[in-house]
């Protein structure tokens, strides 16, 4: 999960999990176990995932399969929501997708 510092998980069920992660400075964050989609909620900046770098702002959706490095940078007042979902190594690892 993104740092506990900048992150509020704010319902659980099942597999899936949903916060609301708010960067301030850097995003130190590590790769993570489960598949994620990212729901940018308020500013803007750039999305780092593997070798991609995407702008992103209030309105975008972006996905990161499990394992997948990823962060943000150059951001301002970002907020985004994170949704945790599916087995341990993504979907693909689990027979889905």
């Amino acid at each position: 999960m993104p740092s506990a510092d900048f992150y509020t998980e704010y319902l659980r069920h099942g597999t899936m999990s949903v916060g609301l992660y708010a960067p301030i400075g850097s995003d130190e964050q590590q790769p993570h176990d489960q598949d994620e989609v990212y729901i940018v909620a308020e500013g803007r900046g750039e999305f780092v995932r593997g070798e991609e770098r995407l702008p992103c702002a209030a309105g975008d959706v972006l996905y990161v399969g499990a394992g997948v490095p990823h962060r943000f940078e150059n951001f301002e007042n970002l907020k985004v929501w994170v949704v945790f979902y599916g087995p341990q190594g993504g979907e693909h690892a689990g027979g889905a997708g």
